[in-house]
């Protein structure tokens, strides 16, 4: 007994000497979580200011540079909000080059994106309805897309991580409908005791070939069991055993190239009013640019769209944000030079010290990315001011609500008193923004860990521990 209390002594020692140096400058919780997660106070950066008054409740390496992950989206976001305008909407704009008549278009029907962000099923959907509606029976040409509102260098979806069939992977496109995503939907059928596998939208070019098969087990393990790939555009394969215990299951993939999307979808729904359309598709300019277009589709406007962005850290959104400031500032081809520039210009006006900040993906999708926690806070001091801050503290996910943040302080008291973007990679982990104490104090928190494993759950609880304690003041 002795001997096993002195290794238990011996273990203790050892645990809160590595974490001696966060002991001797933390909060006595957060130097806990730090000793229990393993995590050196060097690995972390944290800032914890009152809103009002100024005044630095918390102050650890909050100068240091770090990837801030998907916190990077505050800075996007904000620089959006502030230099376009809550108000603003995105054209997509439907051209033809000779004039119908008696309900038929001969010749191609040309589409131009001006980026879009939020294309989605529905609103692509009314664009085709309120083109129907203008008469227009069938098309004997094909479907043309002028892309030239964009001139990006080519891009390889998978070179992040080598998941190029990943929808946050999905690169910006000037018409990008439905971020060029299929949603697959699994279940068993307990009938014929097979796995059913169905394809939204249903896209008719897309072909599964479905070799799913029932399993037996409880309902878990990585994607339920279900393995994906692309044996040859646009052919998709689903194999693996399928546990009967689960639900219904959905896998998020990219499988096409955004204009077979865009036609197979646009093809699909002319159908669904009556219309009809066998032509194909091609890329082309657009040079008639007297010409009044048949029919303009403007965008849900932007302090909707940053809400969708923020709370659910979607990566292409924002990036097409960073394009429409390129555009703004500095006119068309809308690039990636540009949309940095604009974006720079933007914090900096907005008293964002931008040295040392680096941002070369704008939703924080970067390896490379690196902020200060003071930079961020800075950020979140200017958005707090800002004659936009009610569009932009309500894109912020709310604890225990929705978004990112919709499972953390469910049922608790911190629920619904902090709006908080969060960000992930690997080894990284952050969250900023602001909480609302318990004595109704408003604090801006930064909270970003760099460290092994910080994203499989360190960073989490080094987060929570922050944030209650923040709660608490």
């Amino acid at each position: 007994m002795r001997r096993t209390l002195s290794l238990f002594a011996l273990i203790i020692v050892l645990v809160w000497s590595y974490a001696a140096p966060a002991a001797a400058n933390l909060p006595q919780p957060i130097a806990q979580v730090l000793s229990w997660q393993r995590v050196p106070a060097s690995d972390v950066s944290l800032l914890v200011r009152d809103i009002h008054s100024g005044e630095t409740l918390l102050d650890v390496n909050a100068n240091t540079l770090r990837n801030p992950a998907s916190v990077t989206k505050l800075y996007t976001s904000f620089a959006a909000l502030e230099t376009l305008g809550p108000a603003y909407r995105w054209r997509t704009e439907i051209y033809a080059r000779q004039a119908p008549r008696g309900g038929r278009l001969d010749g191609d029907l040309w589409l131009r994106g001006y980026g879009d962000p939020y294309l989605v099923n529905e609103d692509f959907w009314r664009l085709v309805s309120a083109l129907r509606r203008t008469g227009i029976e069938t098309i004997s040409g094909d479907l043309v897309f002028d892309n030239s509102h964009y001139a990006l260098e080519p891009e390889d979806p998978g070179a992040f991580d080598n998941r190029p069939d990943r929808a946050y992977n999905q690169p910006p496109h000037p018409l990008l409908v439905n971020f060029n995503a299929l949603q697959f939907h699994i279940d068993v059928d307990p009938e014929r005791d097979a796995v059913r596998a169905q394809v939204d939208p249903p896209l008719p070019v897309v072909e599964v070939d479905n070799r799913l098969r029932p399993g037996s087990g409880r309902c878990g393990g990585f994607q339920r069991g279900v393995s994906y790939h692309l044996a040859e555009q646009p052919h998709v394969v689903l194999e693996g055993s399928y546990p009967r215990s689960c639900d219904q299951f959905t896998l998020t993939r990219v499988a096409v190239p955004p204009e077979v999307y865009a036609h197979g979808l646009f093809k699909l729904y002319w159908r669904q009013w009556g219309g009809s359309f066998d032509g194909g598709w091609r890329e082309d300019f657009w040079r008639h640019e007297d010409a009044e277009p048949l029919l303009v589709h403007r965008s849900r406007p932007l302090a909707e769209l940053i809400g969708v962005a923020n709370k659910h850290s979607n990566n292409v959104m924002t990036r097409h944000f960073k394009l429409a400031l390129g555009y703004a500032a500095y006119g068309e081809p809308a690039t990636e030079g540009k949309g940095h520039r604009a974006l720079m210009d933007a914090l900096a006006r907005a008293g964002v010290d931008t040295e040392g900040l680096l941002i070369d993906n704008a939703a924080g999708l970067s390896r490379s990315n690196r902020t200060t926690a003071v930079q961020v806070a800075q950020l979140l001091e200017a958005a707090h001011r800002s004659v936009y801050a009610p569009e932009f503290l309500a894109s912020l996910p709310l604890s225990g609500l929705d978004g990112t943040m919709r499972s953390r302080f469910v049922d608790q008291p911190e629920a619904g008193r902090m709006r908080l973007k969060t960000g992930r990679l690997n080894d990284v982990s952050s969250v900023a923004g602001y909480v609302r104490t318990a004595s109704d104090r408003e604090l801006l928190v930064v909270v970003m860990v760099n460290a092994p494993e910080a994203h499989l759950g360190p960073g989490n609880a080094i987060q929570d521990a922050v944030l209650r304690w923040a709660f608490q003041q």
